[in-house]
């Protein structure tokens, strides 16, 4: 399923129209049939504006599917105070707060790799 078909799935889901739905989230009906063609996706802070008003993770949004959740206990694993302060920072963020936080994370690591493999 694409992004476009999940997105679609929730304004079912919600009796609305697709124009009601553009309407209230300021989307223009021609990008909302260019996501339908695959002509263009929605940008990073539309999705995070559509999951938020959908109430679904930004996760199951994008791939359909839901992260695994644990707690730090269940894994059994051994944190460092400081990680453990950035846990508790974190569930502090709003979930727009915490996918910038994680769109950073992700880059800074996909640059990382560039860089290991001597791409600039």
């Amino acid at each position: 399923m694409s992004i476009y078909e999940r997105i679609e799935s929730l304004i079912i889901s919600k009796s609305m129209t697709k124009k009601e739905f553009c309407q209230k989230l300021g989307i223009s009906t021609g990008n909302l049939g260019d996501w339908k063609r695959g002509k263009s996706s929605p940008g990073t802070n539309k999705l995070i504006d559509i999951a938020s008003y959908f109430d679904v993770s930004l996760d199951w949004l994008m791939t359909g599917r839901e992260r695994q959740q644990q707690t730090i206990l269940e894994r059994r694993e051994n944190y460092s105070v400081d990680e453990i302060d950035w846990v508790h920072l974190l569930s502090q963020l709003t979930d727009e707060e915490k996918a910038f936080i994680q769109e950073y994370l992700e880059f800074t690591a996909y640059r990382r790799n560039l860089k290991k493999r001597g791409v600039k």
